[in-house]
């Protein structure tokens, strides 16, 4: 075996998909030069290609911090000069292949997926670490060596070993995800050396959000944000590549980063790859470096939230529910005009303020990994996104913004009453409440009644959110008064579609219930409490009149 072998600067490891849908993988290089070309990475999880757009960040930040888009020598010295470089690659349409080619050739001897000293995103300290099968670095089987996943798409030699790009996809995905099961080293054991826990890989630790464009190149222009929290240009670009030395030490705490392609690039775990021929075969595993998650607002691709009741300004990252529909946390994440809200949010305000972008559909997308008791192991790996004109984020779309956050309560105040209504019914054809269950019968049956509802109401409200455009009122030069009407308006067409959605269920939820139902029947109370009468019929009297009551509030 060659000592130095596959570089990623040559060799196809990346998964794109083109705009005829056909998937391809391509070299580092040419995913930059043609990323206007594709319509988006196309890896194995999603969760897998927002590690990979992490890394294709961490190389648009380095370069264009030092060049412009003509590929001059001018490094960035203020934010007037961070957003006229933007603004220059926008419209360019396309990375400037030249200057991104120039950069990584100087790199070439760090990106090298095998070499003898600078093996990439690997750490050869780590062969003193839990040692894992290729089926543990693969994220779609994601087994333990005590714990089999008992259905998958890849079984036999596939699971055995890997190729050298698939391996290099994952490198990035366990490196930024790998949850906590992971022991310390043979040698810190002996030494009895008391580790701190470092926790899930940076990215598991984040609710994530990123945005995305028409393309690759519209999607990685979006997410490059070029100032800091403080309005600011970061602090010089250290991408670990560029590193003298690569850090090696065992469950290290560092300080919070200053620059993002550090941060994209941080080492959460030190990796080794196993090979045999032309494969990999596993990985040799330890905890790497980790730096305190509190307020740590360098991350601009995280919600936040206040992490201890506002008695104290500490916030830390929110991890996404994936029982909920990303809409429903949408307030949180997009909409809300609070401080600590996610810097990619902040960040396309501004774009959109200073008229750096016109106005564009938007994709926000979240990706999260979701893990078991103490994030020992992972259980799920879910995303979704939203489309939404840019200029409803803007300072502009100030009143749409309270009116999508007013039709989203209204959801809530629909769904409560839809829960209620079920209950009865359930409790009117038989159901208890007394049962050994954590919740009775007819709560059981009303959660399901809920979650169906919000199903329900989920592509309806997407596609009602995708028509909001505030850019409107000022294409007409209409006046703030009728602007107020049209924001009306749409609140009111959302309210009528979710009370007719709710309406629509209670007849189907009556349907089905017996003829006892719709008479009632007593359910006799405790000694100090009289009997209940449940009707199917007066709940559904009792539900409808809620509906029209709260739709003309």
């Amino acid at each position: 075996m060659n000592d130095r072998e596959f570089n990623l600067l040559d060799e196809p490891w990346i998964r794109v998909i083109d705009k005829e849908c056909s998937i391809h993988e391509v070299s580092l290089i040419d995913v930059l030069k043609h990323a206007h070309t594709y319509k988006d990475l196309c890896g194995e999880l999603p969760t897998q290609d927002f590690a990979m757009l992490r890394l294709l960040l961490a190389v648009l930040h380095t370069v264009f911090s030092r060049y412009d888009v003509n590929g001059n020598e001018w490094p960035l010295e203020d934010a007037d000069g961070a957003l006229d470089r933007w603004a220059d690659l926008w419209e360019n349409k396309r990375f400037p292949a030249e200057v991104i080619t120039e950069y990584l050739e100087s790199q070439r001897e760090n990106f090298y997926l095998f070499h003898p000293e600078r093996p990439f995103y690997q750490c050869g300290h780590a062969k003193k670490g839990t040692e894992y099968s290729a089926s543990k670095l693969n994220g779609n089987l994601s087994e333990s060596s005590n714990k089999l996943r008992l259905f998958t798409d890849i079984s036999g030699k596939a699971k055995e070993e890997m190729s050298f790009s698939e391996a290099a996809r994952w490198l990035l995905y366990v490196n930024a995800y790998d949850d906590t099961s992971a022991k310390p080293s043979r040698e810190s054991k002996e030494r009895g050396v008391k580790l701190p826990s470092t926790g899930v890989g940076w990215l598991g630790k984040l609710g994530i959000i990123f945005a995305a464009g028409d393309n690759l190149f519209e999607t990685l222009m979006l997410d490059m944000v070029m100032l800091n929290p403080n309005g600011e240009i970061f602090e010089k670009e250290t991408p670990i590549w560029e590193r003298e030395e690569i850090p090696d030490g065992e469950r290290t705490k560092i300080a919070c980063p200053e620059n993002l392609s550090e941060l994209y690039t941080l080492q959460s775990r030190r990796l080794f790859l196993k090979r045999k021929d032309q494969s990999v075969t596993g990985y040799f595993l330890l905890g790497g470096d980790f730096f305190d998650r509190e307020n740590a607002f360098i991350e601009p691709m995280t919600v936040w939230k206040n992490s201890d009741g506002k008695k104290t300004n500490t916030h830390t990252p929110w991890r996404h529910d994936s029982s909920k529909q990303f809409w429903r946390e949408c307030p949180a994440a997009i909409l809300n005009d609070k401080e600590n809200k996610p810097g990619i949010i902040s960040w396309i305000k501004g774009l959109e303020n200073e008229e750096r972008i016109k106005n564009p559909r938007l994709y926000f997308r979240i990706v999260s990994v979701q893990y078991g008791d103490k994030d020992f192991f992972v259980t799920n790996v879910f995303s979704d996104s939203l489309q939404m004109y840019a200029s409803l984020i803007s300072d502009m779309g100030f009143a749409w913004r309270t009116m999508v956050l007013d039709s989203i309560d209204f959801c809530d105040t629909i769904s409560k009453k839809v829960w209620l209504f079920a209950k009865d019914v359930n409790l009117a054809s038989g159901g208890s409440n007394r049962t050994k269950e954590s919740k009775g019968s007819s709560e059981i049956f009303a959660e399901k009644v809920k979650a169906d509802f919000y199903n329900r109401l989920d592509g309806p409200f997407r596609r009602w959110l995708s028509t909001l455009n505030p850019e409107t009122g000022r294409d007409r030069e209409i006046d703030k008064d009728r602007e107020a009407d049209l924001v009306q308006e749409k609140g009111k067409e959302w309210r009528k579609k979710c009370v007719g959605i709710a309406r629509q269920l209670g007849n189907e939820i009556i349907r089905q219930a017996d003829a006892a139902a719709i008479f009632g029947r007593a359910k006799s109370g405790s000694e100090d409490k009289k009997s209940e009468t449940f009707s199917a019929a007066e709940a559904m009297n009792r539900f409808l009149s809620g509906l029209y009551i709260a739709e003309r509030k």
